[in-house]
């Protein structure tokens, strides 16, 4: 194998890793040999290769592949890292809002939750570490969307309403949202994602040049009276951060 056809099994085989974390309940080599646009033959060879490494696996008696061990292993030691390196200001936003403070990676088209403080408010939102969320109905999506370049981010957006039309986004409402986040606003989600719950957030770049958001949940039965104060409580701390 040369030089050329070497970068093009690693290009490959990244590709099709983003694929599986973005799924996770496994997919057949039918599904992914679609979603990358190679032949079946291509696909199951590479697939094989990263099951022999670790970095996929299948799933019992229905063949469903997905990401492996070796992969969480890697996913574990970089959040560690992102945990360590951005706790500090997830806790100074919390005691300055009390609320929830969220922090979430970009994953594939997936935002990852890796670390949370939970508020001291009597109604409060809680999410559970290492659970997946959209990119198009959360805040902590939007904003991450929003640090990516224009065409970048209306791939994994035409991808995720592909995949999940039930969502019922709205492109002309969303776009401009996507640019306003780009622009440094906060991004927001409404009883989008899950409903009685509202959030805000923005994104940050990792040391490693990760994309990561921080968010806040808030019951949306106290969203509408606080949402002012917490927008000019986060960006008195982001522009404090040089954020």
């Amino acid at each position: 194998m040369n030089k050329v056809q070497g970068i093009q099994v690693i290009s490959r085989a990244a590709r099709i890793l983003r694929i599986l974390g973005g799924d996770g309940n496994g997919l057949s080599l039918g599904q992914i040999a679609k979603q990358v646009q190679l032949p079946r033959s291509t696909v199951q060879r590479i697939v094989n290769t990263l099951i022999a490494e670790g970095f996929a696996s299948t799933d019992g008696g229905q063949g469903g592949i997905r990401l492996g061990p070796e992969i969480r292993t890697l996913a574990q030691s970089s959040a560690f890292d992102l945990k360590a390196h951005f706790r500090p200001l997830l806790q100074e936003i919390a005691d300055a809002t009390r609320e929830t403070v969220d922090l979430a990676v970009l994953e594939g088209r997936r935002m990852r939750f890796i670390d949370q403080i939970v508020g001291n408010q009597r109604l409060r939102t809680v999410s559970s570490i290492g659970e997946t969320f959209p990119l198009t109905t959360t805040a902590n999506g939007k904003a991450a969307l929003g640090a990516l370049a224009p065409q970048e981010a209306e791939k994994l957006i035409m991808a995720e309403l592909a995949e999940m039309p039930e969502h019922n986004v709205q492109l002309e409402t969303l776009l401009p949202e996507i640019a306003q986040a780009r622009s440094g606003r906060l991004a927001s989600d409404r009883d989008e994602h899950t409903e009685g719950v509202s959030a805000l957030g923005f994104a940050v770049t990792g040391p490693n040049s990760e994309i990561v958001a921080i968010s806040i949940p808030v019951p949306s039965s106290r969203f509408l009276r606080v949402e002012a104060s917490l927008k000019q409580q986060l960006n008195t701390i982001r522009k404090r951060s040089g954020l």
